[in-house]
């Protein structure tokens, strides 16, 4: 179980970092092209939403059953790079990230301002991917 949920998760990470990246495209499209904010829009924010919720689902589930998560709570793990990145830095960033997409969404769909709606995802959503970018376990991705 724990191999296909490893497996899941680093496939999913391909989809967050799309589906970030087309969110982001299409808000600061829609921000320079000075253009209404509609239900397409509103779903292409979901597109950065949906895979990064459902990846920290999955990733949350590995915390606890994977040999790399918090069974790596050791003494002395922050001294070690590698623990520390599985048990603090990865956990820890991706929520942040996922709390600023949420975030994001949120916002957009509260504002008023159709350039402020698009402002709201294409700024936090690009905050989000700076700090997934820099806490994804490159070394071990995506065979993990």
């Amino acid at each position: 179980m724990e191999t296909g949920l490893l497996h899941l998760h680093s496939f999913m990470a391909y989809l967050v970092l799309l589906g970030l990246i087309i969110s982001i495209i299409f808000a600061f499209m829609g921000m320079s092209g000075n253009k209404p904010f509609t239900d397409k829009d509103r779903k292409r924010g979901l597109l950065g939403l949906i895979p990064a919720h459902l990846q920290w689902v999955l990733g949350v589930i590995l915390y606890f059953v994977s040999p790399r998560g918090i069974e790596l709570a050791t003494e002395g793990f922050m001294k070690e790079s590698v623990q520390r990145l599985y048990v603090l830095e990865h956990p820890l960033t991706m929520v942040i990230a996922v709390v600023l997409i949420t975030v994001g969404y949120a916002r957009a769909k509260r504002l008023q301002d159709d350039r402020k709606r698009f402002s709201s995802i294409a700024i936090f959503y690009t905050i989000a991917l700076i700090l997934v970018l820099a806490r994804i376990p490159w070394h071990a991705w995506p065979t993990n």
